[in-house]
């Protein structure tokens, strides 16, 4: 995996043989960060973060800080490991926990986030169960935004039905079997 732009553009993201993941395709990046607003300055959260690809890219162009959250103890090192390599490490912060707790954790430190960027594994509902954790934005900055990334066989509609939601979907945009949703208060 590389880096598509900004200032670490080029440079590649190592993760150990046999790791659990699903790297985000270029071509997602790219679109995604396209349609974000300009990230100088802003706080990201990685939820479900694997190699940290999508994190470190935001750091690359700009992020201020980011938080990763991922549960594979091998991945969470080789995530450490890439930080390091591309001299990140003091502008981001890796939990070692699965999403719910890392959400939890979070909140009660009383962290915002401009960017809150999850990318549950695909077709085993958990899209639901994630938005439902985040479920009254006490993690979401005043004018921040979700990003879900998400299988089209899962959608947002159908997975995440509540009478009180505090996140509405704004966008959704398709890239072959993967679907990014954006969501705001």
């Amino acid at each position: 995996m590389r880096i598509v732009g900004g200032e670490a553009r080029g440079r590649l993201i190592r993760i150990p043989r046999g790791c659990p993941i699903r790297p985000t395709a270029d071509r997602v990046k790219e679109s995604l960060f396209a349609i974000l607003r300009p990230l100088a300055g802003c706080s990201f959260l990685d939820l479900f973060a694997g190699s940290g690809n999508v994190g470190i890219e935001a750091i690359s162009r700009g992020a201020a800080s980011a938080v990763f959250v991922e549960q594979d103890r091998r991945v969470s090192a080789a995530l450490r490991a890439n930080l390091s390599a591309l001299g990140m490490e003091g502008r981001a912060e890796v939990l070692t926990a699965d999403a719910r707790r890392g959400i939890g954790e979070l909140q009660l430190r009383q962290l915002r986030f401009d960017v809150l960027f999850a990318d549950p594994p695909y077709e085993e509902g958990l899209v639901g169960e994630c938005l439902r954790w985040l479920e009254g934005g006490k993690l979401l900055a005043v004018d921040g935004i979700v990003v879900l990334q998400h299988s089209i066989r899962e959608p947002v509609e159908g997975a995440y039905r509540q009478t009180s939601k505090t996140l509405a979907v704004t966008d959704q945009r398709r890239y072959g079997d993967t679907m990014l949703s954006f969501l705001t208060r």
